[in-house]
Formats: structure tokens, C-alpha cells, sequence
């Protein structure tokens, strides 16, 4: 794995040359096979896809089906229509949002979701309950080892429900939620479950048909591809009874004075000209991903993860949130010291030419039950190595002293 940092420009620039770059959770670095998908896209192919009839454009139009068709088998996808391109996991999940839960959440009715959702998992569906009166119902996790217990999910789903949405992996935990058990159970009740697969798919084999997911919303960025391109898978069935959520050029079937009928999938939910270079260069990510396979890209994750986290558990003052099997984090260690802000603890490993994420981490929900309002986090990835985390180790023990505590 140690090889794989020469196919990332990034690290080899000037600015760069000697970086630990931690910040993994939030965006991933683009291998040079993405940069050049994407050149030869603009340099080669590049016109309006599926409009023109001219080659250029029938080029431009098989190169983004082709990337659907790509990420429809990445994810086990049963039709390449039930993947939805977008410009990232948030606009799909407002899609979900917007389109299926405004037609089928009534007063009275319950969505479900966890305290560690992303906002982007949680304020879509504030807004729908705001909306229609309905009830916005919380699965609380063990405020130690992050797991949310059978027992939670039996107590909160029930007949009221309409909606569970759920990552499959916490961005500041690192947990992996029971995907297909809660989707079981709310199929029982007759209520669809939405995930959020951003922190997930960049790490470990998903199978939308094996989960039995709805709808899973994921980003390009977050797996090696371009920034601007996301993906929202839905089941076929759910799609072509939604309304669109955007409207447009290209989403249509036909348009009159007073009224417009509505495309079949998936154009019916991509209004305008579509981001065809990022469909390729997402497609390019994927190729790359699995050539270098999941299964190492987890044993790696883990490797990492285990490593650091035995590391910073001999410096004193440092503590890590969440599970201590470090299988359970999926490459992310959250973290604390104690009397220094973690935006402290951020700036003064910049310094040393470390880049780790301070903050909230966009769960602040999540913060304020733990009790921590901020926190610091390493996310690693697999162009990381061993040999930087003993460098982020090394230099993580000074921060305390540097910060004028004196040990």
C-alpha cells in the first residue's frame, strides 16, 4: 500500500512534499487515473450528453451512462436506472426528502433517525416534519462504545414510523450501524429506510440489494473521485412514484403551455446539463478502488487505525471517543487532550505539517449528548502509512507542552 502514494499528484507538489494528511472522513486525494479520466473526458469526448446526435455528443452521452453503469455494479444496483446522479450525499438525501417523504409523510406520522447522523441526515428531515406535523424520533447509542442496541431500534420503530434514515458509518464514531437488521424491521412496519453511505462505500463492499436499502446516498469526493458528483440509488419502484425534485431541461417527456410530463428514470431527476467529467471521473475512482480491493482497503483502514489508536492511548491526557476495538472505527479516530480546544490541537499539528479536522464534524447533535461540543479527528486512508502515523503520534504527544502545560 505504501506504493500508492506515487499515483497521487497532491503529495508529490511543492506545497505538499511531506504532508500527514488525516482529514480523510471529509475529502480524499485524486489518483493521477482520475485526473486523467477527466482531461481526456474535456480534451476528447466533451459536448452536451444526450441531446446532441452528432458523434461528439453520442461519445459525451455513452461516457456518463457508462459511469452509471459502473457505479449501478459497484453498489449491486439491480437496474442502472435506479442510480441517480447529484452533486454530492446532501443533495440526495434532500432529494429523498423533498420528493418521497413530502408525498408520503402525513401529521401524526414518525421518522426515525440516529444521534449520529451527519446534518445532512437530519435536517432534510426536520424540514419534512415541520411540514406535514410530524415527529422526528431519536435512536440514542451507548455513550461509550457508540453501538446502538437492538433493544433501541425495537423501542423507536414501530407503526408510526414512515422513515428511518441511518448512516451505515458514523463520521465521527466510525461505527458501522446493522444496515440489513434495521431495514428488516422496518420493512415489518411497512416504512422505508434511507441511508447515508458516504463514510461507508469509500471502505467496504456495499450491496444495496443485500442491505435491502430504499435509497443510499453517497459522494464522489470521498472516494478518490471529483468533488460536484454524488449518487442517490433508490429502488426503481420508489423512484417512478416520485415526483422530480429539479425541473428542466432534459427531465421532461413533453412540455405545453400549461403543463409538462415528466422523463423516465433517471433523467426524470437530472434537470439541466449534467456534470458528465465528474460522472467520469467517478468512474475512474471506482476502477481504481477495486483494483486495489476493499478487502485490502479495510485491512489496511483497520491496520492504521489499530495502530494509532494503541499509540495514543499511552500519552496521557489523550482520549479517544467511541469503541475501543478499533475494528469498529473504519478509519477514523476521534479524539481529545485534555485543557486544549481541539481547534488548538489542529493548528499546532498544522504546523508540523499535519492535516487532521477540528470541530463538530457537522454532528452536533452528536456532541451534545456525548458532552463534547468539539473534538479532533485523524481519518486515514489508503495512501496513508504506518510510518506517518508514527510521525502524527510522535508529534501528538508535544502538543500539551507546546500549549504551555508542560507535560
Amino acid at each position: 500500500m505504501n506504493n500508492l502514494c506515487k499515483d497521487f499528484p497532491i503529495f508529490s507538489s511543492e506545497e505538499n512534499k511531506g504532508i500527514v494528511y488525516f482529514d480523510n472522513a471529509a475529502t480524499t486525494q485524486r489518483p493521477v487515473q482520475v485526473l486523467d479520466a477527466i482531461r481526456t473526458f474535456y480534451e476528447r469526448d466533451n459536448a452536451n450528453p444526450l441531446r446532441g446526435l452528432y458523434d461528439l455528443s453520442v461519445r459525451a452521452t455513452e461516457a456518463y451512462e457508462g459511469a452509471r453503469h459502473t457505479v449501478a455494479q459497484f453498489i449491486n444496483a439491480k437496474e442502472d436506472c435506479e442510480i441517480i446522479f447529484t452533486r454530492n450525499a446532501s443533495e440526495s438525501l434532500n432529494l429523498a426528502g423533498y420528493t418521497y417523504a413530502m408525498a408520503n409523510v402525513q401529521a401524526g406520522d414518525e421518522i426515525v433517525v440516529s444521534i449520529m447522523e451527519h446534518h445532512s441526515n437530519i435536517l432534510p428531515w426536520q424540514m419534512v416534519c415541520k411540514a406535514k406535523g410530524a415527529e422526528l424520533v431519536y435512536l440514542e447509542c451507548d455513550k461509550e462504545t457508540g453501538v446502538i442496541a437492538p433493544e433501541e431500534f425495537a423501542a423507536k420503530i414501530g407503526p408510526k414510523t414512515k422513515i428511518v434514515a441511518l448512516t451505515q458509518v458514523s463520521n465521527v464514531l466510525g461505527i458501522t450501524n446493522p444496515i440489513r437488521d434495521v431495514a428488516a424491521l422496518a420493512h415489518r412496519f411497512g416504512a422505508v429506510i434511507v441511508v447515508d453511505g458516504a463514510q461507508a462505500v469509500p471502505h467496504m463492499k456495499v450491496d444495496v440489494q443485500a442491505l435491502d436499502a430504499d435509497f443510499y446516498a453517497f459522494s464522489g469526493h470521498k472516494l478518490m473521485g471529483p468533488t460536484g458528483i454524488g449518487v442517490l440509488y433508490g429502488k426503481k419502484k420508489l423512484l417512478e412514484a416520485m415526483p422530480p425534485f429539479l425541473r428542466g431541461g432534459e427531465m421532461i417527456e413533453y412540455v405545453t403551455r400549461q403543463d409538462a410530463t415528466w422523463a423516465e428514470l433517471p433523467a426524470k431527476f437530472e434537470a439541466g446539463t449534467v456534470n458528465a467529467a465528474g460522472a467520469v471521473g467517478l468512474e475512474a475512482a471506482i476502477r481504481y478502488l477495486q483494483g486495489v480491493g476493499l478487502d485490502t482497503v479495510q485491512e489496511h483502514d483497520n491496520a492504521l487505525t489499530a495502530f494509532l489508536m494503541e499509540e495514543m492511548k499511552k500519552i496521557p491526557h489523550v482520549h479517544v471517543v467511541g469503541n475501543a476495538d478499533s475494528s469498529r472505527h473504519c478509519g477514523i479516530v476521534t479524539f481529545t487532550i485534555d485543557d486544549v480546544h481541539p481547534h488548538d490541537i489542529a493548528t499546532v499539528l498544522d504546523t508540523e505539517h499535519i492535516a487532521i479536522r477540528a470541530g463538530h464534524h457537522c454532528a452536533q447533535p452528536l456532541g451534545a449528548y456525548l458532552g463534547l461540543p468539539a473534538t479532533a479527528r485523524a481519518s486515514v486512508y489508503l495512501y496513508n502509512t504506518e510510518e506517518q502515523a508514527a510521525f502524527f503520534v510522535d508529534k501528538l504527544k508535544n502538543v500539551r507542552k507546546w500549549m504551555g502545560y508542560g507535560d
